[in-house]
Parts: C-alpha cells; sequence; structure tokens
C-alpha cells in the first residue's frame, strides 16, 4: 500500500477528535488532569461524574440545587462547592468542560429512579441552569468567569423504552419541551455567548436493520464489536432511538426551538460509526439543520474489560479519531477517561493508575492536533487510516493498522522523519524504521513527525 503526504496541501483545520468524558480524578486530587494537558486534551464532558463514582457532590442539578422547592435566585439555594473545584482544575490544566445540564445515569433504576424524573416546574428548572451558568460565566454567587461555551440539556433521554428507560422516566414529548423551554431561556438570557444543544442521542444503530431505506451499506464492517451491536439493532429500544430522533427535530421545527449543535452517541466499530455520522448529517440537512454543529461525545469502540489496554483498544481508538476528522462531526469525546473499576474506562490502569497504551493514541493526536493544519493523504485503504498535519516546516503523520493483517506500506515521507511505534506494547517508543518503506503490524499505530 502506498500512501502519499502532501504538507503543502492545507485542507482544513484539526478538529479537537481528542475530547474525553468523565476527567481522570481521584477524591479531589485532580494532578491526573496533567495527563490531560499532555496530551492537548482540547475538551472534557461532564456527564456521570456526579453518581456513585462522584459520591452525590459533582455536576449533577440535583447536586447543585439540592431543594427543588428552594428559592433559585438565592446564592444560599446552590451548592457549588465540589463542582467549582473540579472545574477551576479543568480550566487550570487548559481543558475547559462540556457542561452537561441534567443528571448521572441510573443503570439500576428497575429498582427504584431517584434523579431522573422529568422536573416539576420546566421553566424553574431552565433558571436553576441560567444561575450555573452565571456562576461559571458571570462570576454570580462568588463564581467565575470561565467563557464555558458548550452547555448541554440533559443526556440519552431516549435510552429505553418507557418503564426501563435509565435517563429519563418521562414521554418523549415532556423531554421535547424541557429542551424547548430550556433552551429558549438560555438563548434568552445568554445569546451567541454560549451554546445550547442535545439531546446526546444514545445511537442510531437500528438504522443497519434498513440499510436501503437509510442509505447506508448493510455490513460495513464485520468485526467482534459490530456483530454484537449489529444483534442489539434489532431491540425495540434500539428502534425508540431512531424513532426518538425524528420526533425531536419535528418538534424543534415546529418550536422554533434553539440549537446550537447536535450530540449523539455510539459504541459501534470505526467503519459503522463513519456510516452513521453520514447519516446524521443527512437527516439533519433534510430537517433543516445542516448548519448545526456535530458532537460524538460518547464513543468507545472497545467497552470490554479484556480490551482495555489491548492493542485493538488503542489501534481502534486512533483509527476512529483519524476516521471523523474526515467527517463532518466537529468533536468528539471518549467515553471515559475516569480512574476506576469499569469496562469505559479506557485510557487509565484501575490498579496502577498508570496510563494504558490507548491514552496515547490520544497524546499521538494531540501532536497533530498542536500543529493546526491538515495536510493532503492519499492511498490509505483497507482498514489502514492515515493523517497528517503541518505548522510551517513542522510536519507529522498518524498511521493506524485495524486491517486483518500487518500492512506493507511504502510513502513518500523523508528517512529523517521519526517514528513513534504504539500498541500494548510500546507506548510511542521510537523506532529505527524507515518512514519511507516499513510494516505496521495489525493493530499498531505509528506517528512521525519532523520535530
Amino acid at each position: 500500500m502506498n500512501i502519499q503526504f502532501n504538507f503543502n496541501q492545507k485542507t482544513g483545520r484539526i478538529k479537537p477528535m481528542h475530547g474525553v468524558g468523565q476527567p481522570p480524578f481521584l477524591g479531589v486530587d485532580y494532578s491526573y488532569f496533567s495527563y490531560l494537558k499532555e496530551a492537548a486534551v482540547p475538551f472534557t464532558r461532564l456527564h456521570d461524574v456526579g453518581g456513585a463514582y462522584g459520591g452525590g457532590r459533582f455536576v449533577d442539578i440535583p447536586n447543585i440545587f439540592r431543594d427543588f422547592n428552594a428559592d433559585e435566585t438565592d446564592p444560599a439555594s446552590y451548592d457549588f462547592a465540589f463542582t467549582d473545584t473540579l472545574v477551576s482544575a479543568l480550566m487550570d490544566y487548559g481543558c475547559p468542560p462540556i457542561f452537561r445540564l441534567g443528571v448521572t445515569i441510573e443503570n439500576q433504576c428497575y429498582i427504584r429512579a431517584y434523579h431522573i424524573h422529568p422536573p416539576k416546574d420546566f421553566g424553574k428548572w431552565a433558571r436553576i441552569c441560567e444561575h450555573i451558568i452565571r456562576h461559571y460565566n458571570e462570576g454570580w454567587a462568588n463564581g467565575f468567569h470561565f467563557g464555558i461555551v458548550y452547555w448541554e440539556i440533559w443526556n440519552e433521554p431516549d435510552n429505553g423504552l418507557p418503564g426501563e428507560n435509565q435517563m429519563w422516566t418521562g414521554t418523549d414529548k415532556e423531554y421535547f419541551a424541557l429542551y424547548d423551554v430550556t433552551a429558549k431561556h438560555l438563548k434568552k438570557c445568554f445569546g451567541s455567548s454560549i451554546k445550547v444543544g442535545g439531546f446526546a442521542s444514545s445511537g442510531f444503530y437500528s438504522i443497519f436493520n434498513e440499510p436501503l431505506k437509510f442509505g447506508v451499506p448493510e455490513k460495513a464492517s464485520s468485526n467482534e464489536l459490530s456483530e454484537e451491536m449489529r444483534e442489539y439493532a434489532k431491540s425495540p429500544r434500539a428502534k425508540h432511538m431512531l424513532t426518538f430522533f425524528f420526533a425531536f427535530f419535528d418538534y424543534m421545527k415546529q418550536h422554533g426551538s434553539p440549537i446550537d449543535f447536535f450530540s449523539w452517541h455510539s459504541y459501534d466499530s470505526v467503519a459503522e460509526v463513519e456510516q452513521i455520522a453520514d447519516f446524521v448529517d443527512r437527516c439533519l440537512c433534510d430537517f433543516g439543520f445542516g448548519h448545526l454543529e456535530t458532537q460524538l461525545n460518547e464513543w468507545n469502540n472497545a467497552p470490554k474489560k479484556e480490551l482495555r489496554g489491548t492493542s485493538f483498544a488503542s489501534a481502534n481508538a486512533a483509527a476512529m479519531m483519524c476516521a471523523m476528522q474526515n467527517k463532518k462531526t466537529d468533536i468528539l469525546c471518549y467515553y471515559d477517561a475516569r480512574i476506576g473499576q469499569s469496562v469505559y474506562g479506557g485510557l487509565f490502569n484501575p490498579i496502577t493508575y498508570e496510563p494504558f497504551c490507548t491514552y496515547y493514541a490520544f497524546a499521538a493526536f494531540g501532536e497533530l492536533y498542536r500543529l493546526g493544519s491538515q495536510a493532503g493523504v492519499s492511498g490509505a485503504q483497507q482498514g489502514v487510516y492515515a493523517l497528517a498535519a503541518a505548522d510551517g516546516g513542522k510536519h507529522a503523520a498518524l498511521i493506524a493498522n485495524i486491517s486483518e493483517k500487518d500492512a506493507v506500506l511504502s510513502t513518500n515521507l523523508s528517512p529523517a522523519m521519526k517514528g513513534f511505534l504504539l500498541d500494548q506494547e510500546h507506548f510511542l517508543t521510537e523506532t529505527d524504521q524507515n518512514p519511507a518503506s516499513f510494516v505496521l503490524k495489525q493493530n499498531q499505530v505509528i506517528l512521525l513527525k519532523n520535530f
């Protein structure tokens, strides 16, 4: 396979594809945010930090505004203590939050649901959100002037059928109304100084059940993950997610609801996420919302305990970021960067707290992100993903091989470029491979740069 790089051809900017969710901290020890800074991680989405792991102290509306009957205009009604420490630390490390206004998922809602009910007064809930934003952006209640841009209204209200939804016990239309009331109020208060959006869609897996109808390949990929997701796509729950999506934007159009970004989630393979991204973009254009920013702000293509810290995980993460750089999608946030016992926490070893190899996929992408301008690439194919960036005379390229075999590669890169290998044995380890001709093993990544 011959891959050609043209560092004189500028094709756009390197987008923030290496954001994360659930930042790595222990208690109130935020020193692990240094890893985010070192990798130039651009955003941290704050969802699920307020539940059992967060001790009921962080971010969630019920953690900040503990008595819904209290006066929402009185600073004494708010408990910002722990969230202040978290957000301040993120800002100090140069990693601003995407602030989710809502609650943490309640996976055991079948036993009892606590905070995932619709607010009993949507207008008041919107005013509570207003004062949280004023606290962090306008100094209200002994607050800050952080200028946080992204404010997401709830998370995954489509995550299940009535009676089994882990994020929302109300009806679909109740969420649409909550979004409408809140978005209109926040935009009236803050205008273009903030961006509001949602609805953090749980996913679009079911489009592959009817590929001709939705304009997608019958089978975009065939690895173990995509096969599992294909079975899930047949479930009533997955089908409801798609119905919710169409109904949400129909409601937005009818009510003139403001929306600055649309967020969605996926735990599918790289190839299928590429197809889903195209589907989302086509639908938004059809709805009359083609101008919207889009965020894939929850994704993980190796969400299994046996895959954490493997070459499969790091290569697929690098491939996802490279692939989505070339889609319309504006922001990615990997779920997640926590330090703890979770199949989703794929960046840090929960025992040693040291980074897994997957973290270094984000660090490698960060090298290109710092350079700023995307450069031309041609010739990558068959499960090999390549991306390049330049800043004047500084050049870098990232290649990930997630095909079913080793890739024999030739390039036009100078032999003077340094190569750094990434897999579960190499954490961006410098190699003496000739950049012009080399073998990149299956599930291996290489970062090449001249600086």
